[in-house]
């Protein structure tokens, strides 16, 4: 043990919050230290945002290009998937972070590679690759950005070592060769990215889904046009059932369903939720829970702490990175202000130092083919918050624009009103190219514009956002 060195504040975890929330305190003056075990520019960079959108560019342009009269007989043969794993490993900078410790070092942030633990009040020690090991104390604040891992279900063979070796997200995103056969166990964003990815990269998909749905936590139509299109594309999509048992032999994976029947495969990806990653970074010490999720105050600070703070999806607040990235703006704010002796914070509702977004106006993109997107609540969500509300729906295959956008469109708008105040709780689009529509819902949920102010927004024609245009008309009636 070496004697301590002291920053302003200490971030564990150097994803894309840890690397915001050290780059917020260095722009307010302070200094920072950031601590990272893996690749600096964590998951989003190298197992998630990054390489999945890289790999689902290709599906969806050619999707789009096969529903464009002239263009269409262009892009009926089969993608190249060589080389789309090369652009995607291009994406993820050959899984090398260079380049991300320049940017911290440009913005003057210091890296520490090792394992990061608490150590009590205001503490963080480092243990290097090589054993050594530092002490860093912190005058301000100590950041846990550590994000999340996949969880598994509790079945012999899947743990860590195990002889089943299943895909997670890291492996879904990170695999150097298409497999013939790939199961798909879950229903959420990760699983129906995946299974558009592989199926149209070649692989035969089978979604095993153990509810009634894709896409839960969005408007039921969402899960509906995306199972649609999954299955027009040549991929089975099963409901209701759960794998109870899985094994490898040879290669070959086999499933064993609650239903009796067996499928087998050359991979299975398990994408059955997030688990935090806070199980060995020394809670205990200061009197939390090792492997919980942290509860925290519209300020990100940690419930009973004033020092420690918890940002990105450690708090599971939303499990976003954009989302981590915008509380870890405002924690940056709220510790500077601290720091800076700042008697009375903004932490009312949209207040400087409040992540209020994080429960009134979250967007979110499914980059699958069609697209869901969505800002804000859905009905089923307001209408459990005691709103008084009216969903207005929207065929989006009624709009001039989409129709020049690609022939057959089929997609579906709906804005959730708010019937006391006439603002929007929540919108969702679904359809081809939604995804560069969704931030003017962000914007009219975020800035609760009224219904009337929205009218005077004049929508460009012929584009798809008419949508708006057309979904104001059907509430004014």
């Amino acid at each position: 043990m070496t004697e301590a060195i002291t920053y302003d504040v200490v971030v564990i975890g150097a994803g894309p919050v840890g690397e915001n929330v050290a780059d917020r305190a260095r722009a307010a003056g302070l200094s920072a230290a950031i601590v990272e075990s893996e690749l600096v520019g964590g998951e989003c960079s190298y197992w998630a945002c990054m390489p999945s959108k890289a790999l689902l560019r290709p599906v969806i342009a050619r999707a789009d290009a096969r529903k464009v009269p002239g263009l269409r007989q262009a892009a009926q043969g089969p993608l190249d998937a060589a080389a789309v794993l090369a652009h995607r490993d291009d994406y993820t900078s050959h899984w090398k972070d260079d380049g991300q410790v320049g940017w911290l070092e440009g913005v003057g942030v210091d890296l520490y590679r090792g394992h990061g633990r608490i150590a009590g009040t205001r503490k963080v020690t480092v243990t290097g690759q090589d054993g050594t090991e530092r002490t860093l104390e912190a005058r301000h604040a100590v950041a846990v950005c550590t994000g999340t891992r996949a969880a598994l279900p509790d079945l012999p063979g899947l743990a860590d070592g195990g002889p089943v070796k299943p895909w997670t997200s890291r492996e879904a995103t990170s695999a150097d060769h298409v497999p013939g056969r790939l199961l798909v166990v879950g229903g959420g964003v990760v699983a129906v990215e995946m299974a558009t990815a592989w199926q149209a990269l070649g692989s035969a998909v089978t979604v095993l889904v153990r509810g009634g749905g894709l896409l839960p936590r969005m408007e039921p139509f969402a899960g509906e046009l995306v199972r649609e299109a999954l299955t027009e594309a040549g991929a089975q999509v099963r409901d209701g059932v759960s794998v109870t048992a899985v094994r490898r032999e040879n290669g070959t994976v086999t499933a064993t369903l609650d239903t009796g029947e067996t499928l087998d495969a050359d991979e299975i990806l398990f994408a059955t939720g997030r688990a935090p990653r806070t199980d060995d970074i020394g809670l205990e010490t200061v009197g939390l829970e090792p492997g919980s999720w942290l509860p925290v105050d519209e300020s990100l600070r940690v419930q009973g702490s004033t020092w420690l703070y918890a940002v990105g999806d450690a708090n599971h607040r939303a499990l976003l990175t954009h989302q981590g990235k915008y509380q870890a703006r405002i924690a940056g704010a709220a510790i500077a202000a601290r720091a800076q002796g700042v008697p009375l914070l903004e932490t009312d509702r949209w207040g400087a130092h409040a992540a209020t977004a994080d429960h009134a106006a979250v967007p979110q993109v499914v980059f699958t083919d069609p697209e869901a997107a969505s800002a804000g609540l859905t009905l089923a969500e307001a209408e459990a918050a005691g709103h008084r509300v009216r969903a207005v729906d929207y065929d989006l295959s009624g709009v001039a624009g989409a129709g020049l956008y690609a022939d057959g469109y089929r997609g579906k708008a709906r804005m959730v009103v708010d019937l006391d105040r006439e603002v929007l709780l929540g919108v969702t689009f679904v359809g081809p190219g939604v995804g560069e529509l969704i931030h003017s819902a962000t914007m009219a949920v975020a800035g609760e514009i009224p219904i009337d102010r929205l009218w005077h927004a004049v929508p460009a024609y012929p584009t798809i956002s008419e949508v708006w245009l057309r979904l104001l008309e059907t509430y004014r009636g």
